[in-house]
Formats: structure tokens, sequence, C-alpha cells
């Protein structure tokens, strides 16, 4: 699955902002991520770019890692 776009609409259903997700990569044969995230507010022209990668996978973390209690040890 590799979501493209998604809209964000104010209270009174006018158009906020789109997120818009590109350049997916192939990790692993079988994780498609995206290495760049745009991110348009319609109503102030305003816009932020979110460049990722290379991900990470197998690399030992578990669910139990990310609990409010245990990322609050790590700050």
């Amino acid at each position: 699955n590799q979501p493209r776009k998604l809209e964000y609409y104010d209270r009174r259903g006018a158009l906020l902002k789109t997120q818009s997700f590109e350049k997916y990569k192939l990790y692993k044969g079988k994780y498609w991520r995206p290495l760049l995230q745009k991110m348009v507010n319609h109503q102030t022209g305003k816009s932020t770019e979110l460049h990722f990668g290379p991900y990470q996978f197998g690399n030992g973390l578990r669910d139990r890692d990310f609990v409010k209690g245990a990322l609050e040890r790590l700050g």
C-alpha cells in the first residue's frame, strides 16, 4: 500500500492542508516507504518538506521499546 496524498479539512469543510508522499523505495522486498513527504497549508500558503531514509528494518527494537516509560528513560 502506497498512499500518495492525504487531505485535511477545517471545521467549516474548507481544504486546510494536503500531505503528499513521494519517491517510494522498496526495502527488503516487501516494505514500500516514501523518501519525501510534503505538507502544504492552503490557508497560509506555507509548506514543509521532510526527507527520509535510508530506513532500517530488523534493528532489534521491539514494540515495548516505544511505550511511554521506555521513551522517558531515554530522555
